[in-house]
């Protein structure tokens, strides 16, 4: 960890522009992945490809000033099983018909000074919001080796969401009912 504290504190150093950029969400780098334990056999593996973002404030120097908004496609989500899928997005668990959208955006960004953060924010799934924190690591910020000129910045964001305080309770506990969620993210910004 003293090493890639080390590597952004560098990093920072030597990108002051970066902070007055404009960041965007690439989605080609970003995926929201959980896994839900199924009756203590297996953990099923799923999927959220599609994901939108608007970015606010975003400076590498002032984590804390950053705001998020997070649109997931609901009805794209994907456990890597045609038929499992299809009841997920059913009215048993997301209802995707009536609430094709799963939403996040950030109330508070605290900055551990370590290269780690914990974002807060509000979670809508299907017509339900409940505050939720997520562990935040920077992976690193800087330029990017193949597209000169433009800065990336990479985050890993992990934490557990209790799907049935969202309604999604269907046959809970036998299929867990606490999801740990990993959350890949890179912003980029072409200044």
């Amino acid at each position: 960890m003293l090493i890639r504290t080390a590597l952004l504190a560098s990093a920072l150093a030597f990108t002051p522009a970066v902070a007055l950029a404009d960041w965007q969400l690439d989605p080609s780098h970003t995926a929201v992945v959980f896994e839900v334990e199924h009756f203590g056999y297996s953990d099923v593996t799923g999927v959220f490809p599609t994901v939108e973002a608007t970015i606010e404030a975003f400076d590498p120097d002032n984590l804390e000033a950053a705001k998020f908004n997070v649109v997931l496609d609901a009805t794209a989500i994907t456990t890597f099983w045609d038929a499992r899928d299809q009841h997920i997005k059913g009215s048993d668990f997301l209802d995707v018909e009536a609430y094709p959208e799963i939403t996040f955006s950030s109330t508070s960004v605290k900055d551990n000074g370590d290269g780690t953060a914990e974002i807060t924010g509000d979670l809508t799934i299907k017509d339900v919001t409940k505050p939720v924190t997520f562990q935040a690591e920077v992976n690193q910020i800087g330029e990017s080796p193949i597209a000169k000129g433009t800065q990336v910045a990479g985050f890993t964001l992990t934490g557990e969401i209790d799907r049935t305080e969202f309604g999604v309770d269907a046959y809970a506990p036998a299929i867990g009912a606490v999801l740990p969620v990993t959350i890949n993210v890179e912003l980029n910004n072409k200044s």
